[in-house]
């Protein structure tokens, strides 16, 4: 099978995220946080490494995400009656998302503190 050419693939990424951004209310909530980021990144002049820092896990929550989603609608295509195999992986699978927001809020309190409370 002959590969299709980049602009496609770049066009289907940007077509996979807009899927979600329409249809996932989690990863919309995530959005918001990210352009709350990117305001407080602006409003509060942060440091290139703090600006790193916040992207990195900013991005890092919405790939999350995107994974997570991913598994579940496979997991639903495989499996569409309940079954505890599949609750299993959808658990760990959230709970990567979890463990990267838990990360995120961190890295925010530790970036965001010295330049609120400074």
């Amino acid at each position: 099978m002959r590969k299709p050419p980049v602009h496609h693939s770049i066009f289907n990424a940007f077509r996979g995220v807009f899927l979600m951004l329409k249809s996932e209310r989690n990863f919309q909530i995530e959005v918001v946080a990210f352009f709350i980021n990117l305001f407080l990144i602006f409003y509060l002049n942060l440091s290139t490494v703090d600006t790193a820092l916040v992207l990195i896990v900013s991005f890092g929550v919405l790939s999350a995400e995107i994974f997570n989603t991913a598994i579940e609608k496979i997991c639903d295509i495989v499996q569409p009656e309940f079954d505890k195999r599949i609750g299993f992986i959808k658990d760990i699978s959230a709970g990567a998302v979890l463990l990267m927001t838990l990360a995120s809020v961190i890295v925010g309190i530790i970036v965001y503190w010295k330049y609120i409370f400074n």
